[in-house]
């Protein structure tokens, strides 16, 4: 047989779907550059005028129902069969889901943001006033906070949940299936998977090419490395080395090795520039704008100042911009942290995922923050850096400069690594019809996919075209997320109550004694004979129970 069959035998029909929609966008935006910019400009500025109250309503909405899955009965449910333990650890599990899903912005905007809402463009104070300070926090905790993960937190759940508690495929047409049923079988669920793909391409690809810029920015500002395309090209071509090598090694080697890595580096550098800064004001900043955060969550999360253009322009620049990011990014993110969640259960998961990146998040931000906000007063040349050497032009007014710049790019390219080679994984599940253990041959050819389409727009400037292509992708996709939430928490709800986490006994257990969990496995509950007759309610036999003793259902047997 050979290697053509064969790999027409692995893929579906939505690979050269996604691989045909993929080709033609980018086609379009290379030979038509000026044309495709101008449409794409303009029609993700419409949606952002016309469709950010949706945006908002949609992204508060998913906040609520975490909050709402952490505390109620099915928040006991395990991603898996009752007996199921996690594959990963929990360190190597956080690190995993965190560089693919954040890694990479907070090192391009950990400094860049703040600074901009400080000294370019404040949300709503003076620049250069203690409260735009304060602002340019609070907001930098908001756009990486607890709404962005919600937005990955909801789509991975669904995900894991039909995966491994339903034994479904990993692709987003199952999770749906609660809504349409066995439509999603047919050509609209190949439609969502198809759709899921392209987004997964252009957002990854985008990505590699503003790393590679970053990288080569950090090279030029610290080293002298020549910026320019070329030297771009030359990053590319060894990153894409470096993760197809990981990619094909599996996810409990390469990318759990580099993940772990990355989370070290991250925090080494965050502790460096924590004491070669003015450590006290980081941290007083940091219970400062944690306050201001949580106290104006809520505010914030509905802010849309319909009688204020200048804020309301802010905004659509800013939050609007960045929950469409998210959600155009929550197919590639979602599916690979439901790939490596097996085992945990659904309390556990949410409150790790939602949580613990969020508070790292905040920490990031407070320590570059404070940094960059700090050196802008006696350096205001660093506001007009461009957005990847705004990091390294900081970091040379401090002690251990240089240091902290090396440590910087090391970092940003081992999360352009593990980012790429998350992506290659995820894109081969997605071909393979949902395989939890894709083909190496698939991996293989969506990573030379995803360089060439990051090289190629590169070299034509088409990178920024691309990236509004994403954002508009992401309209559909919000109501794709409304719907899929709703069909998790409708399936959830009816397994809760199937296996008895909604049923209230008549008898409790004694002082200290907790109620015994459906999954219990070191628990042996004897039968419980109950008096009662057996009646028909349509065509299900129900009994009646005429005794006053407890009734256990069949789950905790």
């Amino acid at each position: 047989m050979s290697l053509q069959t064969r790999f027409h035998q692995l893929v579906t029909p939505v690979f050269w779907m996604a691989l045909a929609i993929t080709l033609l966008t980018t086609a379009l935006a290379l030979i038509f550059p000026q044309p495709f910019q101008a449409i794409t400009s303009g029609t993700r500025a419409w949606i952002a005028v016309n469709f950010g109250w949706l945006y908002l309503v949609i992204v508060t909405f998913m906040v609520g129902v975490c909050l709402y899955l952490m505390i109620a009965p099915a928040g006991k449910i395990r991603l898996g069969d009752p007996g199921t333990r996690p594959e990963h650890s929990t360190f190597s599990w956080l690190a995993m889901l965190f560089s693919a899903g954040m890694g990479i912005g907070l090192v391009f905007y950990g400094a860049a943001e703040p600074l901009s809402h400080f000294a370019i463009e404040a949300p709503e104070a003076q620049l250069y006033s203690r409260q735009a300070l304060r602002d340019a926090l609070r907001y930098s905790f908001f756009h990486y906070g607890i709404n962005a993960w919600a937005i990955y937190a909801i789509v991975a759940l669904a995900l894991a949940y039909f995966q491994f508690r339903k034994k479904e495929r990993t692709l987003m047409s199952v999770t749906l299936k609660p809504l349409f049923g066995n439509a999603m079988e047919g050509w609209s669920g190949k439609i969502v998977n198809a759709l899921a793909i392209v987004a997964t391409v252009i957002g990854v690809a985008t990505t590699l090419g503003y790393g590679a810029a970053q990288i080569n920015g950090g090279l030029h500002f610290v080293f002298g490395v020549p910026n320019t395309i070329g030297i771009q090209l030359i990053i590319i071509v060894v990153a894409t080395a470096l993760f197809l090598a990981s990619a094909v090694s599996g996810i409990g080697k390469g990318v759990r090795i580099l993940s772990n890595a990355n989370i070290i580096a991250a925090v080494i550098l965050m502790v460096l520039a924590l004491f070669m800064g003015p450590t006290v004001r980081i941290l007083n900043m940091l219970i400062s704008t944690t306050g201001d955060y949580l106290n104006n969550l809520l505010s914030m999360s509905f802010h849309s100042s319909p009688y204020v253009p200048s804020e309301q322009a802010w905004i659509r620049k800013w939050t609007i911009l960045y929950w469409a990011w998210w959600i155009s990014w929550s197919p590639f993110v979602g599916i690979f942290i439901a790939r490596i969640s097996k085992g945990r259960t659904i309390r556990e998961f949410l409150i790790h995922v939602l949580v613990i990146p969020t508070v790292f998040s905040m920490l990031w931000f407070t320590v570059f923050g404070v940094l960059s906000t700090d050196a802008v007063y006696t350096d205001r040349s660093i506001a007009k850096q461009p957005i990847e050497t705004m990091l390294f032009a900081t970091f040379q007014h401090y002690p251990l400069g240089m240091l902290m710049s090396i440590v910087a790019i090391v970092l940003v390219l081992v999360f352009f690594i593990t980012s790429a080679d998350s992506a290659t994984y995820v894109l081969a599940m997605q071909s393979e019809d949902g395989s939890i253990n894709p083909h190496n041959s698939v991996k293989v050819i969506w990573g030379l996919i995803l360089s060439a389409i990051a090289a190629v727009l590169l070299v034509a400037g088409g990178l920024d075209a691309l990236q509004n292509v994403l954002i508009i992708v992401a309209l559909p996709f919000s109501v794709l997320l409304l719907l899929m939430t709703i069909a998790l928490v409708k399936e959830l709800h009816y397994e809760a109550k199937q296996m008895g986490l909604e049923i209230k006994p008549e008898t409790y257990p004694t002082k200290g004694e907790p109620f015994r969990s459906y999954e219990d496995e070191d628990t042996e509950v004897e039968d419980i004979v109950v008096d009662g007759d057996i009646v028909l309610e349509g065509t299900d036999p129900v009994l009646e129970i005429t005794s006053g003793k407890e009734f256990v259902p069949d789950a905790v047997k």
